[in-house]
């Protein structure tokens, strides 16, 4: 599978970690001949917050959207790549969301800080709203090995991609886009499954002797289904890589990255129900908050149109 990526949107709310996902968002547009969209959302609720008044909400606006405009342009000062600017009003997952489907987007990068726990429950996150409602893949930025912080920051590439496999529809699709990736990137791209104790409880219930043998049994099987998975013409330019982790998912997953230095992760995305996302939240979600590299998530369109935007 080629992976198309001509129109990217970056999104930056200004603050440090976002402007390293703008940095990021460059290099990469760059590297693919691409055009970058770089986008902020005025909230002027959350600017209500802190203290800014409405005696004259048109001049208000004017003035933040100036501001903005301004800043978009500091940051992306002497650098080479084809890009626009877009500042819009209103719910930031929102306007994010219907920028990408206005630009047809083919992909969206958006930085996370990496909130859990109480703080994630009373604030909620964007990145995580934007997962659910976008029309494209979300690649988030939360922790960057490199400083891509000037346009000499040459020598763009993944050298390592890790693709997690459930072997639901959300993860063929995502090792979909991690061979495409790797193709135009010459990566080395590994491909791992992790047994999950509440996933495989059946093999845990049986005697010792029968769960040696049927666990013995299962590896086999998920090894086989892995190798099936790569296509042929696949070993043309890489020797795909396969490994059965075991434990819980997002903690195998960010510890096998960190381990083989891997520089992006993909994975499929499901949507969860409101309660399961504030108090338990998806194996994406918590990677995505953990994960020492850019994580890219895909969902098959089937899924996103059961999906309804969230406010």
């Amino acid at each position: 599978m080629k992976v198309e990526l001509k129109n990217i949107i970056c999104t930056t709310d200004f603050s440090d970690i976002s402007n390293q996902a703008v940095y990021f968002g460059s290099a990469l547009a760059k590297e693919l001949g691409a055009r970058l969209y770089l986008c902020h959302v005025i909230d002027l609720s959350a600017v209500a917050m802190y203290g800014e008044g409405f005696s004259d909400p048109l001049a208000q606006e004017r003035r933040i959207r100036g501001y903005a405009d301004e800043h978009l342009m500091e940051l992306m000062e002497g650098r080479s790549v084809d890009w626009e600017p877009l500042v819009s009003l209103g719910h930031t997952a929102d306007e994010i969301a219907r920028a990408a489907k206005d630009k047809g987007a083919d992909l969206v990068i958006s930085a996370t800080h990496g909130r859990s726990g109480l703080k994630r429950l009373v604030l909620g996150s964007v990145t995580e709203r934007v997962m659910r409602t976008l029309p494209c893949p979300l690649l988030v930025v939360r922790g960057l090995s490199k400083d891509y912080g000037t346009d000499a920051a040459g020598g763009f590439g993944f050298h390592r991609i890790l693709v997690g496999c459930d072997f639901s529809p959300g993860s063929a699709l995502a090792f979909e886009y991690g061979l495409g990736l790797g193709q135009e990137f010459q990566s080395e791209v590994h491909l791992a499954h992790v047994i999950e104790p509440e996933v495989y409880r059946d093999l845990l219930t049986q005697p010792q002797e029968e769960k040696e043998e049927a666990g013995e049994d299962l590896r086999k099987r998920l090894r086989e289904k892995l190798t099936q998975m790569v296509p042929e013409d696949a070993y043309n330019w890489c020797t795909p890589k396969t490994a059965l982790l075991a434990g819980q998912a997002h903690e195998e997953l960010t510890k096998y990255a960190v381990v083989h230095e891997t520089d992006l992760m993909v994975l499929g995305f499901r949507g969860a129900s409101l309660v399961e996302t504030l108090f338990v939240g998806s194996t994406t979600d918590r990677v995505v908050r953990q994960a020492s590299c850019p994580v890219l998530c895909v969902r098959p369109a089937s899924d996103l149109s059961d999906q309804a935007p969230e406010a």
